[in-house]
């Protein structure tokens, strides 16, 4: 129990100032930056489109429980839907909260850092290049949705086009911010609490079973990440914890992986896309990010 106890309050005391400082940012963007001054960034050519699109969180890190509304309504603008999925999966890895948390949850690892970045950029890229290979005519994707429910994000801070009064600024960022805060926060408090469960209770001898196959451990730690569905400002803390007994290739799978899809935005992509397309999309990930990390346990 005490084991237990160290390895979960230590994820998170640490994490905690990392989800204050992301709802902040989430909420500031999510108020004063509209999805019109996001569609207006994105370069007319496609393929500078990509990088550009993949590169967008560096300066937009908007929120997770936003990405998703912005990015159907991107595609209603008739930006292209492989680049509005490149902007969707890089924008909860490539941005400046996440990279860094994770610098500091990896401070002694910093090739962490670079391959998260790194492989999570080309993993968008890739991603979206397939989508819009496969997807050509990207209006027959989305589901039809009342005038209600197209929310600017789907916490219901704010219904799309009623816009803020100068007058409600601080109220809205306060708003958003504690709801994102609290959202965040549950999410963490479950994810330390299992993760510090398989440390301190699983016998060593499953864990190193797992571990011990290279393909097995990318599969369980994407597995994990799917399960716990860990805000990617503060996943890094619950990806730690597992470094003593996986490769670096299992523990970047997750750090990539989970950001892209995991179950609450699962029910999210169910919500806003037709079944057939978020199938494929969920295999696109599944098979991309698997492939990260093999790659990376053959590199690091």
């Amino acid at each position: 129990m005490k084991s237990f106890l160290i390895i979960f309050m230590s994820v998170i005391l640490e994490a905690m100032p990392f989800v204050l400082l992301g709802a902040v940012v989430s909420a500031g963007i999510q108020v004063f930056v509209s999805e019109s001054r996001i569609e207006k960034i994105l370069p007319k050519r496609r393929w500078i489109g990509f990088i550009v699109a993949a590169l967008l969180g560096l300066v937009f890190p908007v929120c997770e429980c936003a990405i998703i509304p912005i990015t159907r309504r991107l595609i209603k603008k008739g930006i292209p839907t492989g680049m509005a999925i490149t902007f969707m999966l890089a924008v909860p890895i490539v941005n400046p909260v996440v990279l860094l948390s994770t610098y500091y949850a990896f401070n002694d690892k910093l090739y962490m850092l670079l391959a998260r970045a790194g492989f999570g950029f080309l993993a968008a890229i890739t991603i979206g290049i397939l989508i819009a290979v496969s997807e050509e005519k990207s209006t027959y994707i989305l589901k039809e949705r009342r005038e209600q429910e197209e929310l600017l994000c789907d916490c219901g801070c704010q219904p799309s086009g009623s816009g803020y009064h100068s007058s409600s600024y601080l109220r809205s960022v306060l708003e958003h911010t504690n709801k994102e805060f609290i959202n965040i926060m549950q999410y963490l408090i479950l994810g330390a609490f299992l993760s510090s469960l398989f440390q301190t209770y699983v016998s060593q001898e499953v864990m190193g079973f797992i571990s011990g196959n290279s393909y097995l451990a990318v599969l369980f730690m994407m597995g994990i990440a799917f399960i716990l569905s860990i805000c990617s400002e503060v996943d890094a803390f619950i990806a730690r914890t597992f470094i003593a007994q996986f490769s670096s290739g299992s523990i970047l799978a997750f750090l990539v992986f989970g950001p892209m899809l995991d179950l609450k935005n699962t029910m999210m992509l169910i919500g806003h896309f037709k079944t057939k397309f978020v199938i494929k999309l969920i295999t696109y990930i599944t098979l991309v990010c698997a492939l990260v990390g093999f790659i990376a346990n053959l590199l690091i």
